[in-house]
C-alpha cells in the first residue's frame, strides 16, 4: 500500500501522484476559503490544474462573475503557495448543485369506521395470515384515534 502511495517502485506512481495532486488541490481549497468573503466560501470549489490553468468551479452564476472580476487577486493569493507559484491562470465552471430529493411522505389516514369494517373482515377470515394482516392494519386506526384524544 505505501508503494502505491508513495509511488516508490516503476509503474505504481499513478496513485501516489493522484493522491499528491489531491492534496495540493485541498490546500488550495483551503487557502482560497480562508481569504475569501463569507458569503463566497461555500460555493467555491477547486476543481483541478492542467497545462498551468487551475479550474474553479462554483455552484452558482453569480458567483463565477464575481470570481471573473476577482481573477487578479485570486491568482496573487494562489501565488502565495509554493505550489502554485506557475498558474498561469483560472478556468471558471458552473455545476449547480442540486440537494437531494426527498420523497414527499404522504400521511394516510385510516378512520375509526373504516378500522371496525376491517376488524370486522378480521372477525370473518379463516386464514391466518390474512386475519393478523387485517387486525394489525386495523390497529393503526386505533392506536392513532387513541394518540389524538390524549393531545
Amino acid at each position: 500500500m505505501t508503494r502505491l502511495l508513495e509511488g516508490t517502485s516503476a509503474g505504481s506512481g499513478d496513485l501516489g501522484g493522484l493522491m499528491r495532486m489531491a492534496r495540493v488541490i485541498d490546500r488550495a481549497q483551503r487557502h482560497l476559503r480562508e481569504h475569501l468573503p463569507e458569503e463566497v466560501r461555500e460555493h467555491i470549489f477547486v476543481g483541478g490544474y492542467r497545462q498551468g490553468k487551475l479550474t474553479l468551479i462554483t455552484d452558482r452564476a453569480v458567483w463565477m462573475t464575481w470570481l471573473r472580476y476577482e481573477q487578479p487577486r485570486l491568482l496573487q493569493l494562489l501565488h502565495q503557495l509554493p505550489e502554485f507559484e506557475a498558474v498561469l491562470g483560472l478556468t471558471f465552471k458552473v455545476r449547480p448543485i442540486s440537494p437531494p430529493k426527498i420523497p414527499q411522505r404522504l400521511a394516510r389516514e385510516l378512520s375509526s369506521r373504516a378500522a371496525d369494517e376491517i376488524s370486522c373482515c378480521a372477525a370473518d377470515v379463516d386464514d391466518p395470515a390474512l386475519k393478523r394482516s387485517l387486525e394489525r392494519l386495523a390497529a393503526h386506526a386505533e392506536a392513532r384515534d387513541g394518540t389524538d384524544e390524549s393531545s
